[in-house]
């Protein structure tokens, strides 16, 4: 064994050793409990990050641990390879995207294998190839034949000079984040996941998944976002009928405007109605007015999401037309507004005012009407019938005053902690815990009756009724851009739109294409879209747009388990094998959209029969009385998702303003006596720079470290084990370079202990015979960390603290001075723990440990450690000595020493005499192994 620690030498022969032996391989022939393991796959983006070290080694961690104990494990690997990012880089440098992208596999590839992951390469998987894509055309010709696909217009994002749909995160102040241009709302044909039709099961499913962090589960709920409330109908006026009557443009408005509410308690509070700028009425309002149709057409340029309209400054304009209120028959007028999505719901929206913030600012901004209906206190029907409030100005401080129907005083409700006021907003103005007035015969009813009796009033008017609303809404998959995978119809100006049959798939993408920017050039080679009809023969164009790649990434998992199928999807039978992922592993930014499309896809696997019988199944639904979790319904079991990885931020100003961002490499710090920055300078001129704050590495904030700089210098290990170590896998991790520098120096404590103990000969482990106190001390350590560090990695899955454990049993090691025979096998069995403990985290060295303590021995042969029982029975136990609950010292004993001894040798401790100073003792507190308090 060579006295120094050499990790590149060290690193590479293990690599060596692992393929040679095939070490990763993963069968299902195997005898063994399967444990599949998946960390989310990477984007050839052309180089790793510190977030891919950190996600690859957590998933690398947990597949050796579990294989050490006992576990037929799977670990795959393959490239999310489709993607807009591939077709820029390839514009930038005048190259077809495939090879840019196939470039990139290669040279991460060989990043991937440098940190010694424990893959299974036979499984690699990569989504821009025809062999994977093949398969998710074959799923989309099966679900648009079932309906589960269907096509229809929306309104998108389009850049009119790249002549593309633009993603809400690529408009940037109202223009296109490429071409500049001003971006318009348009509605074009695209096809839809109807991923509404599972939303229930989708939501009810969550309960199952008991190991998927609450955040998750939570996020998904809210997105799925169920809600019980009534849908309400506002008669469009007759002067608007009759004129739209003419108008073949607004031949879709229908003479009642739907809204829908989860407040139909507040709908006496209604003071005019909303539409979005693409509704019929708005349309057919703005055809006579100029001025109306320049704000449409400017409300077209804004986002498409709900994000954007919560932020947005809201704007609207009257169209001059009214609707009836379906229940007071009041005449409300009707508005344009910016923050209307015409995808939501029918793309209208009744506006209370006094009881929704939004409302509440756009009438004081445009002077509407406010009404309060609702009041802050009270619980129920009032007990002498339904009343009617009298203006506060008539009630008194305390109460709010009312009057039944009949006209007499009635007892009064209390009044609410802050009187209305239409001057500014109190959040107590939304409450649902309150009971309405001003509102006819619903005052002194609460929410749940008042939302009764208007649903049922509503329906009897045939205006109305109680309704459930997901606040999901369909997957439109439609991409007007090259790089992604073609959707396999075909529209025939005779049979309409036709699915590709199953012998002419795939429908391959051309891989030697340049794109340049200006729509997709799909819709400009013949040779692609020109084609024939399935079902006639006749001439037919081939669709030129391509799926939203959220498509490949939904189910990669399942094609892990049977890469080389050929005749399906997946192999059902080794599906049924691996499946479920028993951990996935990913970042928090992957909670909602992947993770909900994921489990989307599995369920519409299961329903093609691709993953097993159906009728296997667990009840869906919420009626279901079995919540357990089933791998038919559900494709992650366990999930795990990684804080980030964040550093500090540098920069100087420029003169136009822009902050140029100088990598933390570039920049010496200066600290005080207590470590914190006190100022910075650029090494390469000595002149300041600004410190910014510490952020997410990223490229935009030059902030990011490059792993290879980290395994060049200090090998794969040391990258993995500061990355464990750091902190716990859902918690943010700081880079430190420090850091970095106090693992690699524990690595080589590790490594010249085993040396100095193999160059004094290698013996047999301990395994039995007489002890001295110290060794016995030893291996109470020794097992007490083996069963710790089994938890931590197994259980809890906190890696930082199974290395501190190391650490500390290294420290005890070092202080460990018995060279007897006895004591020397002590050490010996205590450095094999080491090296079994740490393999999961730092493979490499512990294979060369492993080597020179067991010579002849291969550690992949070797199980993880158990922790002997005997050894950690105590005879002496120490306790801790309180006064008055603060600490004074500590006591070892015999462990069967009895409660009156323990109080004598308490009292008689010199530190607890000291703070008596003569006197007795009140009381005497014992907690049996644990601690002794003296009350003085």
């Amino acid at each position: 064994m060579q006295s120094n620690y050499h990790p590149a030498s060290i690193e590479q022969q293990a690599h060596q050793h692992w393929d040679d032996t095939g070490t990763f391989r993963a069968l299902e022939t195997s005898e063994k409990p399967k444990y599949y393991c998946l960390s989310m796959f990477p984007y050839p983006s052309g180089k790793l990050h510190m977030g891919h070290v950190r996600n690859y080694t957590i998933g690398d961690v947990l597949s050796r641990y579990h294989r050490m104990k006992g576990y037929n494990v799977m670990q795959p690997m393959g490239w999310d390879a489709f993607g807009l990012p591939a077709e820029n880089a390839a514009q930038a440098h005048n190259v077809p995207p495939a090879a840019w992208t196939y470039d990139n596999i290669d040279y991460m590839r060989t990043q991937l294998k440098s940190l010694g992951l424990g893959i299974d390469w036979s499984r690699e998987v990569t989504t821009c190839t025809p062999e994977y894509y093949r398969w998710e055309q074959w799923l989309f010709t099966r679900l648009f034949k079932k309906g589960v696909i269907y096509k229809k217009t929306a309104s998108v994002n389009w850049d009119p000079v790249d002549h593309t749909v633009l993603a809400n995160e690529q408009v940037i102040d109202g223009r296109g984040w490429r071409s500049g241009a001003l971006v318009e709302k348009r509605d074009i044909p695209m096809y839809f996941f109807r991923i509404t039709q599972y939303a229930d099961e989708l939501l009810n499913d969550l309960d199952t998944l008991d190991g998927w962090p609450e955040q998750v589960r939570t996020m998904q709920a809210n997105w799925i976002g169920k809600s019980h409330g009534c849908e309400i109908g506002f008669r469009i006026e007759d002067g608007a009928l009759s004129s739209a009557a003419s108008d073949p443009q607004s031949s879709a408005l229908h003479p009642v405007l739907k809204v829908y509410t989860t407040r139909a308690d507040t709908v006496m509070g209604v003071t005019f109605v909303a539409v979005a700028a693409e509704h019929p009425l708005a349309t057919h309002a703005a055809k006579d007015n100029p001025e109306l149709a320049a704000f449409i057409e400017d409300c077209k340029h804004g986002g498409t999401a709900e994000a954007d309209m919560a932020t947005m400054e809201k704007k609207g304009m009257a169209t001059g037309f009214t609707v009836t209120h379906p229940l007071s028959g009041e005449q409300l007028p009707v508005w344009v507004g910016n923050y209307v999505l015409m995808g939501y719901g029918e793309g209208a929206v009744m506006a209370v005012p006094a009881h929704d913030e939004r409302d509440f600012g756009f009438a004081k901004k445009y002077n509407l009407p406010i009404r309060q209906v609702i009041t802050e206190k009270g619980e129920g029907r009032h007990p002498q019938g339904v009343g009617r409030a009298v203006p506060a100005a008539e009630a008194t401080t305390a109460t709010l005053r009312v009057k039944g129907d009949s006209g007499a005083e009635v007892a009064p409700f209390p009044l609410p902690s802050s009187l209305f006021s239409t001057d500014s907003w109190q959040d107590w103005y939304a409450t649902k815990d309150g009971v309405c007035v001003n509102s006819g015969k619903y005052d002194g009813l609460n929410y749940d009756q008042a939302v009764d009796a208007i649903a049922a009033d509503l329906a009897a008017k045939g205006l109305g009724e109680k309704k459930t609303q997901f606040r999901l809404r369909d997957w439109g998959i439609s991409r007007q851009r090259y790089w992604g995978c073609p959707i396999p119809i075909i529209h025939c100006p005779s049979c309409g739109d036709v699915p590709v049959p199953d012998e002419q798939l795939p429908v391959v993408l051309p891989e030697n294409v340049v794109p340049d920017g200006a729509g997709s050039p799909l819709a400009k080679m013949p040779e692609f879209y020109e084609t024939a009809c399935p079902s006639c023969g006749a001439a037919a164009r081939r669709e030129t747009d391509t799926m939203d790649t959220f498509a490949e990434s939904s189910w990669y998992y399942a094609r892990y388990t049977s890469p080389d199928c050929t005749t399906g999807m997946v192999d059902t039978a080794r599906a049924q094998y691996w499946l479920p992922v028993d951990q996935y592993i990913g970042g928090i930014e992957h909670a909602i959209l992947h993770l909900l499309y994921a489990r989307f896809f599995h369920k519409l696997m299961r329903d093609e029969g691709l993953l097993g019988n159906p009728t296997t199944s667990l009840p869906k639904g919420e009626g279901a009385a079995l919540r357990a979790f089933n791998p038919l319904n559900e494709p992650f079991k366990n999930l795990i998702t990684q804080g980030m990885v964040i550093a500090p931020t540098f920069y100087r100003e420029e003169a136009n303003g822009k902050k140029q961002w100088i990598n933390p490499a570039d920049v010496d710090v200066s600290t005080d006596d207590k470590s914190r920055p006190t100022g910075a300078t650029l090494k390469s001129d000595g002149q300041p720079v600004i410190i910014g704050g510490t952020e997410k590495m990223s490229k935009s904030k030059n902030n990011g470290v490059d792993p290879q700089s980290i395994i060049d210098e200090y090998g794969a290990d040391t990258a993995r084990l500061f990355m464990m170590f750091a902190a716990p896998p859902d918690q943010s991790l700081e880079w430190s370079d420090a850091g970095v520098e106090g693992a690699f120096r524990f690595l080589k404590r590790v490594w010249k202990a085993t040396h100095d103990h193999v160059e004094q000969g290698v013996v047999a482990a301990y395994d039995s015979g007489e002890l001295s106190t110290a060794a016995r001390a030893m291996r109470l350590h020794l097992h007490q960390t083996i069963q710790k560090v089994g938890d931590d990695i197994g259980r809890r899955k906190t890696f930082n603290t199974a290395i501190a454990a190391n650490m500390e049993l290294l420290n005890a090691l070092s202080r460990f001075d018995d060279m007897s025979a006895t004591g020397r096998a002590v050490s010996q069995e205590t450095l094999e723990a080491i090296a079994l403990m740490l393999n999961p985290i730092v493979p490499h060295i512990c294979q060369a440990l492993w080597s020179a303590l067991r010579p002849g021995s291969d550690l992949l042969d070797h199980a993880f450690p158990e922790a002997d029982p005997d050894a950690m029975v105590q005879d002496e136990i120490t306790l801790v000595i309180q006064v008055n609950g603060k600490l004074r010292g500590n006591l070892t004993v015999a462990k069967t020493t009895d409660k009156a001894t323990l109080e004598q040798l308490a009292v008689a401790h010199e530190a607890v005499q000291k703070q008596l100073a003569g006197a007795v003792p009140k009381k005497i507190i014992v907690v049996p192994g644990r601690l002794i308090n003296i009350v003085a």
